[in-house]
């Protein structure tokens, strides 16, 4: 059997609840996606649990499901995928944790948790507070996208058994990260020294009074979660056999894509923000599949929208999505089964990830068409698919892919 090469799209938040003022359908029901609606009508659909059903993934521990990994043997926190994806070096013993750049009044109160979607300046921020040593500790900050970014502690007696210091709402005051044990303790006590020099240091930062002239928010407090060590995790080559690539603007995605052995591969104008070239990263992933068995790409956008709540920017969103499906749809050859999915839904009236299924169309020669004809959360239901769990998209790709192998004489 020739095997069939594999491009798995997904889509950062896609799936989304009724929303009121889009007449109690999701903006995937409402949006104009003719190229989307293509895929599902010439391809077998269904729902999908990227972790379980019910469960809220990260897009972290959806990430690694989707790449045939159980999040609950291989996932030790977010921050060294996210240190992976800046570049930062991170070896054993290191702990790792995602930042967000965030805004604080001068009660300390957090008025912004994301100061605004920076997107200028973050690099220069960054540099004020990289290379500090604290009771023997080394200080690695990088910038990532936008708000986001990287911190690393290296020394001895480290843990990543803390607390965070991102009380992950606005309004209320940053946290002061504890830990149990000697070692949780001394780490949570590196942390909180690191974010009380990082508000002087950014609260008068050149950035920082350039944006309060402009009226936009200070990026003037560091938040971290997700603490972790780098977990010994096998390459997708050597798990699954296939030479893989990963394109993506946003850190976190790079950084596990980089982790699993992928080649990460640099898109000019991937910004992993809404400003993000989606067309050019549909052309990359068409010139990848020539060379590479495997090629997963992220749209971080439709996360972004839902997490502020933007429904009518996330129409948008999803009418640009649908464009570069567009273009891979001209451009697509016979030997590529196609997955089109999401790590999580972000609907835009939470703000935040939930526990709902996410929709999936698979697309190519040798595939089943079922009778769904839309792609959307409610019409993929009724697919030949059924409800898959996120762990379980890639045996079913292999096997479409000529890739499965053969479990029994």
């Amino acid at each position: 059997m020739e095997k069939k090469r594999i491009l798995l799209l997904i889509f950062d938040g896609l799936g989304d609840r009724p929303v009121k003022e889009l007449g109690n359908k999701t903006p995937l029901q409402t949006a104009s996606t003719p190229n989307l609606d293509w895929f599902a009508a010439n391809g077998a659909c269904g729902l999908l649990d990227p972790i379980g059903p019910g469960i809220r993934p990260g897009s972290d521990t959806s990430h690694l499901a989707l790449f045939g990994y159980d999040p609950e043997k291989v996932y030790s926190g977010r921050g060294p995928f996210e240190a992976a994806g800046v570049g930062i070096d991170v070896r054993p013993g290191d702990v790792a944790f995602r930042i967000n750049f965030a805004t604080v009044d001068q009660d300390g109160k957090i008025r912004d948790r994301r100061a605004g979607r920076l997107k200028e300046g973050t690099a220069e921020l960054a540099k004020a507070l990289d290379g500090q040593v604290i009771d023997r500790v080394q200080v690695f900050f990088r910038a990532g996208t936008e708000h986001r970014a990287s911190l690393v502690l290296r020394g001895k007696d480290l843990s990543p058994e803390v607390t965070d210091t991102d009380p992950h709402e606005e309004g209320a005051p940053v946290l002061e990260s504890q830990g149990k044990s000697p070692l949780a303790r001394h780490t949570a006590h590196v942390l909180n020294e690191f974010t009380r020099f990082a508000h002087k240091a950014l609260d008068l930062h050149p950035v920082n009074e350039g944006r309060r002239r402009a009226g936009l928010r200070p990026a003037n407090m560091v938040l971290a979660r997700g603490a972790g060590v780098f977990p010994a995790i096998p390459s997708m080559e050597k798990r699954w056999g296939m030479r893989c690539a990963g394109i993506a603007g946003v850190a976190i995605v790079r950084g596990i894509c980089r982790s699993l052995g992928m080649d990460v591969l640099d898109v000019p104008g991937a910004t992993g923000g809404l400003d993000t070239d989606m067309v050019a990263k549909a052309a990359a992933a068409v010139n990848a599949l020539r060379e590479y068995d495997f090629v997963a790409v992220n749209v971080k956008a439709p996360d972004i929208c839902g997490h502020d709540g933007l429904a009518l920017e996330k129409l948008k969103v999803l009418e640009r999505i649908d464009a570069m499906m567009g273009h891979l749809r001209a451009s697509l050859g016979p030997d590529t089964i196609v997955a089109l999915t999401a790590d999580h839904s972000t609907p835009v009236s939470l703000k935040e990830h939930s526990g709902d299924p996410v929709p999936l169309a698979v697309f190519g020669e040798g595939v089943r068409v079922d009778a769904v004809t839309t792609y959307d959360e409610v019409a993929v239901a009724s697919g030949s698919l059924g409800r898959l769990r996120g762990m379980d998209l890639l045996p079913v790709l292999f096997s479409l892919a000529n890739r499965a192998e053969k479990f029994g004489a």
